[in-house]
Parts: C-alpha cells; structure tokens; sequence
C-alpha cells in the first residue's frame, strides 16, 4: 500500500512538473535589448492556427476568428519540432489565433504590437478588424493598436502569414525551393518564427535612434526620433559601470541632435568589448518621466583605406566563419537565449574572431552577444531565391534592407554590410541598377560601415572585392586568388572566373558592349575570400554518409582533414598584401550539409585545440 501510494505521489508530481515546463513561456527575454522598456508582455506560447492551402481564409471571414482547431507554439515556425506541428511541405498560407489581454494599467499610453519577424508578408486582425499588412520575412515590425483595444479587455488577435516561395519575387536565403532539403538548402520557415510582444508606449515617447561613435572626436553623435513631437525635453545619459561620464538634455523633436563628448573614451573592439550603457528619457514640462528606454553603445570605428579593412585606425584581419543560424529543432528560431551565445563561443573556440552572418537575418539578441563579447559579424540578407532582374523582387527587397539596416546599425559589432549573395544574374541593365541601388541606399542610411554589395558575385558599387573559392588544394587555392603575373581572380556577370583580361560578354544571346572593365577588381579596396573551405567530413556520426553534401571529396582520416585545413589557411595567410580577410564554410553541419567545424547538434567533430590553432593562425602584418 505504501509502495502504491508513493507512485501515485510521483505521478501527480511528474506530471505537476510536466504541465509547469509546458506553461513556460518559450523564448521569454525581451527581444529588443538596445531598446528596452520594461514594461511589456511576451505573447510567445500557445496559439491556435490553421493551413489554408486553397487561399480562401479571406473569404471564410478566418480573420474573425476565435480560435483554430489546432495549436502551435509560438515563435517556432510550423515546419519545427519546437512548434509542436513539423509539417515540412510548402506552405502558402497559415492563420494564427490567440486571446490578448491589455493591463488596465496601460490606460492612457500607446499600445504597441511588435513582431520580430514573420515570414513573409504578414496581416494583422483584431476583432475582426484589418490592423496592418507588412511585405518582408526577416524584419522586425510594428503596430499601433490603441484605437482597435481597451484597457482591462480581452481582444482576437489573429495573423495571416503569406509565402509563395517559388515565385522568385521574395528573398528566400536557403530555404529549399523543392519539396525536400538538398546540397545547400536546408527546411524552410513559414509564418512567425520571431518573438510577438506588446508595450504601452508614451504619445510622446521615443521611437528609435541613430548612434554614430565618432571616436576620432571622442564624442558620440545621436539622431532620435520621436512618435510624436511635443515641447517635452529628451534626456540622454552614457554610462561606464553605473557612473555618469557624459549626458545632454534636448528638446524632443525630429530636428534635434545630441552631441555628447566622451573623455578618455573606452573603445570596443574584440580585444576589449567595452559597452557603456545608455539612458534615454523623455520628461513633460511637469518634469515626469512620460518615457524611459535602455539601451547600450559600444565606441568603435571602421573604414577601409587602400587594400585593407582598420579597426578603431588599426589595421584588423578578420578570420570569420560563415553562419547559417540554423537549429535542428527550432530551424531559423534558436530553442532559447542560451543557444544564440553558445554558437558565438562555439566559435571562437575554434579560433575565429568573428563571422559572416549568412543569408539569414539573425534576430537582435545574436547581435547582444556579439556585442558583448567582441565577436565581429556581418550583416546579410536571405538573398538567395529572387530573380533580381523583376521589378517586383527590387520592390520588395530594397524596402526589406532598408529595415534591416535601420534596426540593426547601431550594434558595434557588425562592421560589414552584405545585401546580395553570389549575385550572378545576366542582365546588363537591371541588376546593375538593382545592385547599385543597394549600395547607395546602404551608404545613405548609414555612412560609417563598408558595403560588400555582393558576396562572391559580380559588384558594380562596392567597398569590398570578395570571391568565392572551394578549391581543395592550399596550393592551387593560392594561385587561384593571386597569380604569379600578378592577376586577382575575379568574378564575371555569368559567374565564371576571370584574370581581368578583356572580355567579350553576351547576354540573352545577343550582342553587348564590352563591360567586364566595370566588374574588375580596381586594386585599391580590400580583397577578401569570403567563402572557402567546406571540406566534407562525414566518417563519423552519419546515418547515410552517402547522402551527404560538402565541398570535395572528403578526407579518409582526420589527419588529413587536419592538414587540408591548415593548407588553405596557410595560403591565404600568405597573401596578406593580396588577400585581406577569409571566411571559412561553415561553423555547423545543415542537416545534408555536413562540412560544419561542429555537428549539427553543436557537439565537436574534431580535436577543438587544433583547430583553434589553426584558425588563430595571423598575418604578421596585424598587430
């Protein structure tokens, strides 16, 4: 009788702890920490939803509903495990249920509806009720819902998640664009699969700010803007530790600029991550705080000069490695905060001071870490899947980079801009205008970072020469890059490789003027391989070796592997006057892709102290 009741006892309580880590709420840090309010309520967890494969929701009046008849776990997206749903085919179409609350105490203030990101056009509903459509799958967006809700009531809210992913108008990144993942396309992800949360905000309050560190001048410049203007005072305080070291009070209107002097400023750099923090607060002529937002900075500088890339005026080789930001049970959505710090560690243990953030764009948090650890990263978009010659795809692209830019470019640790991937598209009239586009639309919107307006691809406008080559053999590899005449390799509108001997080119099958002298390598902007490597390793741990993908045939030892490694480093570090920077493919195996430093569920493949010798291998030229 007692060995009954002591089960029972331990059912109840396993089962108490089961239904308690269920109610958890997934992903529940505040998504926005260079923004930060801290009044707010995550909306992550359970939802109802629905497919809608025929398209007719619109018509069945879904954006009334009150609830679906299936759940799904937000803000993983439904071809997760972590979703609770894992359906892995195309979807087109999917509809979102949840109850939402609004404390009575947020009476008064501006209610805010914010979504990290959902793929990819997204419309919002309250009640019945259109709020707000959005075009874009990696941007961050947001809606004013005061006059659609009231305080102390409970609301529908209901979203309708769109994609037609193989309408080459929307940019895909490596989403497979067949029904099944292949080579270097992995599972695709559909509706939301960032953090929805919701914030009273001030009338008055702050809506974001530009920071440019100006440490030449040792000051720090800001551009805020305001939801509305008002004769209300905006107050900035900078901090080191808790301790003032700089502050300024200015009316709060879209014409106002703070300058702040920063003395003995402390630089951030991967050495020394140093970010002070930052107060922003709005205050009435009453002298109320009616706004208040944390946030954080980091003082640093970079710019190119001749063939290299300087870091706070020093010349800084970057030994990146390229990053997918995939998971094997979250897909683009990492299980938990955690797991975005881990892969920044995973990788400087293997010796790498920084990486190329690659056709995804990865969610703020990520970049909260690079900041606080001093990992160097590049911002990129999910490129891959457009045709950049449509009008359409131009439309929608230009308007997604420029959110990107625009919610990212105040963190310290991205020192690149890279819209477009291997951009390979025969067109002469188009994508020239589409690339160049780019560029300048990156320069105008934010002036202190270098542009590489196409990784691997044909550039038009751009800071930075980067190439692509997975040539297996360090030697040849070398030769490749740099000649013994002296000769870059460089990049042809078709996508083949040319010495910049003249070429005729033709497109379409008709005749074109000569215009290969406008893609070649000029010689005075840094050079950079910023994909090599992907050497395939697949002896151990791999269910259908076969069906694996990489670059080469993979070695037969890890010795070898070891050795192929450090071949190719050894080259391209020997070509420290040519070559100014690599990035090496990749950080983790992707499901079919098995050529990642680690496992795809991040355990090790290799002896970690001998690749972080390798990797930390640098030019004698960087000190």
């Amino acid at each position: 009788m007692k060995t009954s009741i002591k089960l029972i006892t331990m059912l109840l309580f396993c089962n108490i702890f089961f239904f308690a880590k269920a109610a958890e709420t997934p992903r529940p840090e505040y998504p926005r920490p260079q923004f930060e309010r801290t009044d707010w309520v995550n909306l992550n967890g359970e939802w109802s939803y629905t497919f809608d494969f025929s398209q007719s929701g619109l018509e069945r009046s879904l954006f009334k509903s009150e609830g679906f008849d299936d759940n799904i776990i937000v803000p993983f997206c439904p071809e997760s495990k972590l979703s609770g749903v894992g359906y892995k085919d195309f979807i087109n179409n999917i509809w979102y249920h949840r109850k939402i609350e609004i404390p009575q105490t947020w009476d008064g203030k501006n209610i805010r509806l914010n979504f990290g990101a959902v793929y990819y056009t997204a419309e919002v509903y309250i009640d019945g009720k259109f709020v707000l459509r959005h075009f874009g799958g990696s941007t961050s967006f947001s809606a004013d819902i005061t006059k659609f809700v009231k305080s102390g009531q409970t609301h529908n809210l209901v979203v309708y998640a769109k994609s037609d992913l193989r309408s080459a108008t929307q940019a895909a990144g490596k989403q497979s664009l067949r029904v099944n993942s292949y080579g270097c396309n992995y599972t695709r992800t559909t509706g939301i699969w960032q953090t929805v949360w919701m914030e009273p905000v001030a009338v008055t309050g702050l809506k974001s700010t530009q920071v440019i560190t100006d440490i030449d001048q040792s000051q720090v410049v800001i551009h805020p803007a305001f939801y509305r203007e008002s004769g209300n005072t905006l107050k900035v305080s900078i901090l080191d530790n808790g301790k003032v070291v700089g502050k300024s009070n200015v009316k709060a209107t879209n014409n106002s600029i703070v300058i702040i002097p920063i003395k003995k400023a402390k630089l951030w750099s991967p050495a020394n991550p140093f970010l002070y923090d930052v107060v922003y607060e709005i205050i009435n002529k009453e002298g109320k705080v009616v706004d208040k937002v944390n946030s954080y900075l980091g003082m640093r500088k970079v710019h190119t000069e001749g063939n290299k890339i300087y870091l706070n005026n020093k010349p800084f080789y970057q030994r990146l490695v390229l990053d997918q930001g995939f998971y094997p049970d979250g897909i683009w959505t990492a299980p938990t905060d955690a797991d975005l710090k881990k892969d920044i560690e995973l990788s400087m243990a293997a010796g790498f001071n920084g990486a190329r953030l690659h056709q995804k764009v990865f969610e703020e948090r990520f970049y909260y870490y690079a900041d606080k650890l001093g990992y160097i990263t590049w911002g990129e978009a999910a490129s891959w899947g457009m045709d950049c010659n449509a009008v359409e795809t131009a439309r929608n692209f230009l308007g997604e980079w420029e959110d990107i830019i625009v919610r990212d470019r105040n963190h310290p640790s991205i020192l690149i801009w890279t819209p477009l991937n291997e951009a390979w598209w025969p067109d002469q009239v188009q994508y020239p205008r589409f690339a160049a586009d780019l560029y300048e639309i990156s320069k105008n919107l934010d002036p202190t970072r270098p542009v590489n307006t196409s990784s691997g691809g044909v550039h038009i406008l751009t800071d930075i020469y980067s190439v692509h080559d997975y040539e297996q053999n360090g030697e040849r590899l070398k030769k490749n890059l740099y000649n013994d005449k002296g000769e870059y390799k460089q990049t042809t509108p078709n996508g083949n490789t040319n010495r910049g001997k003249s070429m005729n080119i033709g497109f379409n099958g008709l005749a074109q003027v000569n215009q290969f002298d406008f893609y070649r390598y000029p010689g005075d902007i840094p050079y950079l391989i910023d994909e090599f490597g992907g050497i395939k390793w697949t002896i151990e741990q791999q269910k259908n070796p076969g069906d694996s993908w990489g670059y080469g045939n993979a070695p037969k030892t890890k010795e070898e592997f070891y050795s192929r490694l450090e071949g190719q480093v050894d080259a391209i570090i020997s070509l420290k006057d040519q070559v100014w920077g690599y990035c090496y493919t990749q950080l983790t195996d992707v499901e079919q892709e098995q050529n990642g430093i680690y496992f795809y569920d991040r355990s090790s493949k290799f002896d970690m102290k001998r690749i972080n010798a390798i990797f930390s291998k640098t030019p004698t030229s960087d000190k």
